[in-house]
């Protein structure tokens, strides 16, 4: 009786490895996504939009084992976000291999997505016409119109609203699916309680005649108590929709939300949890929009730096606090700064770094007090972490890429002047 060697079982083993690599598939290309207007988008493959994300689902390797030509179908109508889930795929890999299970993705899929979705095709057509009769939900806060090349100007709202609005509550469990595919942290929120606030954005289109509500995207703001009488608005989530992203909804929106919580009185400022590198770009693009036209930021106050009048005027009249007004009157002094003049640009580059020299600083302090603590080893190593010559170079770095985004900003509000 002749046994296998071993190169031999090697061979085998790789070529089984290969053929099972053929059943894994990429679940941001296989994820399917749509926003459906009229029952001709469900075929159409240029509605089609992908995840940018899809590890809380699947894995930190963001794969699909088990399924060829693998397509996760997730169709939602524009307004009202029915939705329709369907998986599709090629051939499986139970059709090759007996012995291997392929992962449950349909199973995983309704994890996240609410009861309610439809399977069915004809279904989900029948409830794209109920959009039909879909109205925004809540306040509406602002109107406002975006030219486009195709249609002309397009109309879109943006409304408040909350918890307590009829139908919001299922609503708003399909609306925050979308958080999964494109916020990298993303976590659903605790929306029965009460301290939250929803700003939502829609699109009015035309559909045989009548008017209908797109959904564009969301923003939610946590009220958080401040002693002994205020409250501390917190943005804790904000997503445009991909098909709408690149044409100043996301401004819109947080402007919007930014002039409701001003005209509040008992609002102390406005905050961000844990603000992604986007969201800060965003948001001083609206502050400063904002912030421009205050007496105290006028163009003949800023050479003589960052003052208290600033800090009073931006918390008084826009609830926006220290740190923010500081990112705000930089951004301004730049605007007005010749930079071809190489003492003002010194000046401004010192008054920058000053600022961002913080961090270095705290450094320099703590390290005071592990001298006296520190075994000479223990704080050898660390001293390596704190060079002089490469803090200079950390913050000439830091510099830098600041005084590059706040050009961006600098470049938009000229744009929209």
């Amino acid at each position: 009786m002749r046994f296998p060697t071993r190169r031999s079982v090697t061979l085998l083993l790789n070529t089984m490895e290969k053929k099972l690599a053929e059943y894994k598939c990429d679940t941001n290309e296989a994820i399917c996504l749509k926003l459906v207007r009229f029952p001709e988008d469900i075929e159409d493959d240029g509605t089609t939009f992908h995840p940018e994300y899809s590890h809380q689902i699947f894995g930190d390797d963001e794969v699909a084992f088990g399924y060829k030509g693998l397509q996760i179908q997730l169709f939602y109508s524009a307004g009202n976000l029915s939705t329709l889930f369907k998986v599709k795929y090629s051939s499986k890999v139970t059709e090759t291999f007996d012995c291997v299970e392929p992962d449950d993705v349909e199973g995983k899929i309704r994890e996240i997505v609410p009861a309610g979705f439809t399977c069915n095709t004809d279904d989900f057509i029948s409830l794209l016409e109920k959009d039909a009769n879909f109205k925004p939900f809540g306040t509406l806060l602002h109107t406002y119109t975006v030219h486009n090349e195709e249609a002309g100007e397009l109309t879109y709202q943006i409304h408040k609203a909350d918890i307590t609005c009829p139908g919001f509550q299922e609503y708003h469990e399909r609306l925050q699916t979308f958080l999964m595919w494109f916020i990298e942290t993303a976590s659903f929120i605790d929306a029965d309680d009460d301290r939250w606030d929803f700003f939502l954005v829609f699109e009015k289109y035309n559909k045989d005649g009548e008017t209908l509500y797109a959904t564009v995207g969301y923003m939610t703001v946590y009220n958080y108590y401040v002693y002994p009488d205020k409250t501390r608005p917190r943005v804790s989530q904000m997503l445009i929709l991909p098909p709408f992203q690149g044409e100043g909804h996301g401004a819109q929106l947080l402007e919007a939300v930014h002039r409701f919580y001003c005209s509040l009185p008992k609002v102390q400022d406005i905050t961000a949890e844990d603000p992604s590198e986007n969201y800060v770009k965003l948001r001083d693009y609206v502050l400063v929009k904002l912030c421009q036209g205050l007496p105290s930021f006028a163009a003949d106050k800023l050479h003589l730096g960052f003052s208290a009048d600033m800090i009073k005027e931006a918390q008084d009249k826009l609830k926006i606090n220290k740190k923010h007004a500081r990112r705000v009157y930089e951004i301004l002094r730049l605007r007005a700064t010749d930079m071809s003049d190489e003492e003002k640009a010194r000046e401004y580059r010192l008054e920058v770094k000053k600022r961002l020299f913080g961090p270095y600083r705290k450094n320099q302090r703590e390290l005071a007090k592990m001298r006296k603590c520190l075994r000479p080893e223990e704080l050898v190593s660390h001293m390596g972490q704190m060079d002089t010559q490469t803090q200079h170079e950390e913050l000439e770095k830091s510099y830098q890429v600041v005084v590059e985004d706040y050009r961006r900003i600098i470049e938009r509000l000229a744009s929209q002047a």
